[in-house]
């Protein structure tokens, strides 16, 4: 039986030749909070990276802009999963020659849906892209461990994505996600994400606090899934959509998230309460003309993530 995306997760970390790249130290914001209850909020939706889990330069990346940690994290990726073997041999270091490869995918899988000014690519889909190139070339992978070539290709992507970016949860976010469904409201996940994101994200909350459970359920909406990132209305849309299960309407979701455009603005336009978090310099994404303007401004802002439950009422 293959390994889930979630179990694999979890092998990896009973491997002690794996070091992996250490979460980013988060750097406070010279920040007074805003806190306002909010009545009626029935839903909160949070932005993932750079709101619950912290990531070095505040959000995922699919090129590191330091050559030595792309290059380190695609020569693991290749060793890892025995690569080399059915890749051409070319003059220079194997890593040289996968970010061609990888590079040139990349910006094939950079379209969206016809209209979408916002397009994302889906990691895995580029991963599966160029295990079919290897594959014509004798490549072998266990599919008893690994699964279908779909599933292999979400575990390289998780693989690769772990050896760029560390990530944590920031201080609080379990407390307040436990709190938050103490109070019986619905919490969901709207922001850019990949097919790995839900299981990073419940690995930083479970380093957090053991017990908690994801409250998520199937309101999990990301950039990957529908093909358009923030500030894309289809993504925020489609979020509304399915709180319509809960007949939950915009006026009743809270969407917490650390930039201004593409958090703040969508979900003002869509009707939604806004919460900035401002708690972390890596990720914040705000100026001081924004949060004057009425237009941008956000209804609350957090310096720390645990003073959402005054909030919401």
């Amino acid at each position: 039986m293959p390994l889930s995306l979630e179990q694999y997760a979890d092998y990896l970390d009973t491997r002690s030749d794996l070091p992996w790249p250490a979460a980013p130290t988060v750097i406070p914001v010279k920040a007074k909070p805003h806190l306002v209850a909010l009545r009626g909020i029935r839903a909160v939706l949070w932005n993932v990276y750079g709101t619950l889990l912290a990531i070095p330069l505040g959000e995922l990346l699919f090129e590191h802009p330091q050559a030595f940690i792309m290059s380190n994290a695609l020569d693991k990726t290749i060793q890892e999963f025995k690569m080399w073997a059915s890749m051409s041999r070319k003059p220079g270091q194997p890593s040289d020659y996968m970010l061609a490869i990888y590079q040139q995918i990349l910006l094939e899988n950079k379209t969206g849906p016809a209209g979408e000014r916002f397009p994302e690519p889906a990691s895995d889909r580029i991963w599966e892209t160029i295990l079919k190139r290897l594959l014509q070339k004798d490549y072998k992978f266990d599919t008893n461990f690994y699964g279908a070539l779909n599933e292999f290709s979400r575990k390289v992507a998780y693989f690769f994505h772990a050896s760029l970016q560390g990530t944590a949860c920031y201080p609080g976010a379990a407390q307040i996600v436990q709190q938050l469904s103490a109070k019986g409201i619905v919490q969901g996940l709207l922001g850019e994400g990949q097919c790995f994101t839900v299981v990073q994200l419940a690995r930083g909350l479970r380093a957090q606090d053991a017990n908690l459970r994801a409250p998520w359920g199937e309101q999990v909406t990301l950039s990957y899934e529908c093909r358009g990132r923030k500030p894309s209305e289809r993504l925020f849309r489609l979020a509304l959509e399915r709180l319509q299960t809960h007949k939950i309407a915009a006026h009743e979701v809270l969407h917490v998230g650390s930039r201004i455009k593409e958090d703040i603005l969508p979900a003002r336009r869509l009707g939604m309460k806004t919460a900035l978090f401002a708690g972390d310099k890596a990720s914040l994404q705000a100026t001081p003309e924004q949060l004057k303007d009425p237009l941008s401004r956000p209804d609350i802002l957090l310096t720390e993530l645990t003073q959402l439950v005054e909030v919401v009422t």
